[in-house]
C-alpha cells in the first residue's frame, strides 16, 4: 500500500472516530454518573458562591449525577481560576465565576498562570449586578454634575471607596475619573463591606456600590443615589438616572458572575451545560433568589459570554493602563 493511501485511510478513520466520538456525546454518553465540580473562586457566602449553589444544585438533578461547589478563594479569584484552567477538559470540572479573575485581574497582575480567554471555554453568563453612585446623607453633592464640578474645583481632594484594588468599583470611579478629566483619591477596603460602611459614615465622599447592598440605606434615607450604572434606570429607583443620562455616554458597567469550562471541552458537553443551566434560571426559586441578591439573570449563548468577556477585558485593561493602576 503506497503512503498516500496510507494516509488517505488514517484520515478518513480519524474522521469517523470524531463522527462517532460527536454522535456519542449527543446521546447522553456524558456525565456518566461522575461527580461534577463547581468551583467558586471565592470564599463562601458572596452572591457569585450562593448563587451558583443554587443553579448547580439545579444542573446535578438534570443531569443525573452530584454537582459539588469547591470554594478555591484567593488573588483576587485568580486561584481558582487557574486550577479549572488546567483541569480535563472532559466537562467534569467547571468555573463559576465573576467579571474580575476573566477581564480585570488579569491586567493587572501581571503574568498568570492561565489565559483567561484562550484558556477556557465559555459556557453562560449567569447574570448581572448593577451599582449604584451613592454619596452619604450629609454630602452636599445632589446629583452626579455636583460631584464633578466639587472634584474640578479641588482635584484629587474628593476620595472614593471600594472593595479594593482591581474590583470592578475601583474600576467604575476610575473610569469616570477618565472620561470626565477629574481626579479622584481611591480609598481601597478589604471588601465591600467595610467600604459601604464608609460610605455611610462619610469617611469617603461617594462609592459606586452593588445595588442591592446599597438600596436598602438609599431606602432609608442614609445613602443618596446620584446614578445607576445599568443601562436603563432601575425598578426600584425610577427616579434615579442613569449614568447615561447624568451626562456621561457610553457609562454601562455592570458586575457579571458566568460559568466557564476548561478550553478543548467538547461541544456537545458546553452546548449541554448550556441549555441545562439556561433551564436552571428559568426556575422560580433561582428567580426569587437572584432577586434577593441583586442579580439580573442573564443566560444566552456561550457565543455571548465570549463577546462579553472580550469587550469587558478590553475596556478595563485600558483603563488600567490609562490610570497607572497596579496590584496591591
Amino acid at each position: 500500500m503506497t503512503p498516500t493511501s496510507l494516509t488517505r485511510r488514517s484520515l478518513i478513520a480519524g474522521a469517523a472516530a470524531l463522527l462517532a466520538a460527536g454522535s456519542g456525546w449527543a446521546q447522553g454518553d456524558w456525565p456518566t454518573g461522575r461527580v461534577i465540580t463547581w468551583v467558586v473562586p471565592y470564599p463562601p457566602g458572596g452572591s457569585t458562591d450562593v448563587l451558583g449553589r443554587a443553579v448547580a444544585q439545579k444542573l446535578g438533578g438534570t443531569l443525573g449525577t452530584n454537582v459539588i461547589v469547591d470554594n478555591r478563594a484567593g488573588a483576587t479569584g485568580t486561584i481558582g481560576a487557574a486550577y479549572v484552567a488546567k483541569a480535563a477538559p472532559d466537562g467534569y470540572t467547571l468555573l463559576g465565576t465573576s467579571i474580575g479573575p476573566q477581564a480585570i485581574a488579569p491586567h493587572l497582575m501581571g503574568k498568570l498562570p492561565y489565559d483567561p480567554i484562550g484558556g477556557f471555554a465559555p459556557v453562560i453568563t449567569i447574570g448581572t449586578i448593577p451599582h449604584i453612585l451613592v454619596v452619604g446623607a450629609n454630602q452636599p453633592y445632589r446629583s452626579v454634575a455636583d460631584l464633578l464640578a466639587a472634584a474640578k474645583a479641588q482635584p484629587g481632594k474628593l476620595a472614593f471607596a471600594s472593595g479594593g484594588t482591581g474590583t470592578i468599583l475601583q474600576m467604575q470611579g476610575e473610569l469616570m475619573a477618565q472620561q470626565t478629566g477629574t481626579r479622584f483619591i481611591h480609598v481601597p477596603y478589604k471588601g465591600d463591606t467595610p467600604a459601604l460602611q464608609d460610605t455611610l459614615g462619610e469617611q469617603v465622599n461617594f462609592m459606586f456600590a452593588p445595588a442591592a447592598a446599597a438600596l436598602p440605606h438609599v431606602q432609608s434615607g442614609r445613602l443618596r443615589a446620584l446614578a445607576v450604572t445599568s443601562a436603563a434606570r432601575l425598578k426600584a429607583l425610577p427616579d434615579v438616572p442613569t449614568m447615561g443620562e447624568a451626562g456621561l455616554k457610553d457609562f454601562v458597567v455592570e458586575q457579571w458572575q458566568a460559568v466557564f469550562a476548561p478550553a478543548g471541552t467538547p461541544a456537545p458537553i458546553v452546548d449541554r451545560l448550556n441549555r441545562d443551566i439556561n433551564a436552571a434560571l428559568k426556575t422560580a426559586d433561582v428567580v426569587a433568589l437572584a432577586d434577593k441578591l441583586g442579580v439580573t439573570l442573564v443566560g444566552g449563548t456561550p457565543e455571548q459570554l465570549g463577546a462579553l468577556q472580550k469587550s469587558d477585558s478590553a475596556k478595563w485593561a485600558e483603563v488600567i493602563r490609562k490610570g497607572g493602576i497596579k496590584a496591591d
